[in-house]
């Protein structure tokens, strides 16, 4: 990101003003100050579909690393386990982000410039209904896991490079263009 690190954190700091915006199309609703509820959109695989909600918290930053890890939310949305969801499917989305310098071979001021890298760690799990158990575990598994790859991949995109088109815009500032991730 094209600025100080000073000033990205700021920005990351204040999810209140850009997470919903940058989180569309998805549906997003505010929890609480910190939490969200997000629904990711339809997807499935052997005609079978889901349409997965995922709450969300957005942990206080420390020593330039963000944490992102799951609550459990009701039906209503609000923050509680779901029964109705649990029979379907649970999420375990655990992410962290770091804000670091700049280094690169570029020619950007490296005190201008803020690099920002994260993990996941995902684990995702699904019932599926009797018929699709009688197929072979390996096709199951592995039409799962390129499912799973595919939605993670569109919306980790998505959502980055909104933030990253959000948050030049909100500074006047020129976005830089736009790279192919590595996965």
């Amino acid at each position: 990101m094209l600025a100080p690190t000073s000033v990205v954190a700021d920005y990351l700091d204040h999810h209140e003003d850009w997470f919903e915006r940058c989180a569309a199309p998805m549906q997003v609703h505010a929890v609480d100050h910190q939490s969200y509820g997000l629904t990711l959109g339809r997807f499935g695989n052997f005609g079978f579909e889901v349409e997965p909600t995922i709450g969300l918290r957005l942990l206080p930053v420390q020593q330039r690393v963000y944490r992102i890890e799951t609550i459990d939310l009701n039906e209503d949305g609000t923050e509680g386990e779901s029964p109705a969801l649990n029979d379907h499917y649970d999420v375990d989305f655990r992410a962290r982000m770091e804000l670091k310098p700049w280094a690169s071979q570029e020619s950007i001021d490296a005190s201008l410039a803020t690099a920002v890298s994260w993990d996941l760690d995902l684990s995702v799990w699904i019932r599926l209904p009797r018929v699709i158990t009688m197929l072979p575990d390996s096709l199951v598994q592995s039409s799962g896991d390129h499912l799973l790859k595919q939605i993670v991949r569109q919306i980790s995109r998505r959502l980055t490079w909104k933030v990253q088109e959000d948050f030049h815009a909100n500074r006047g500032l020129q976005c830089p263009p736009r790279r192919r991730a590595a996965f």
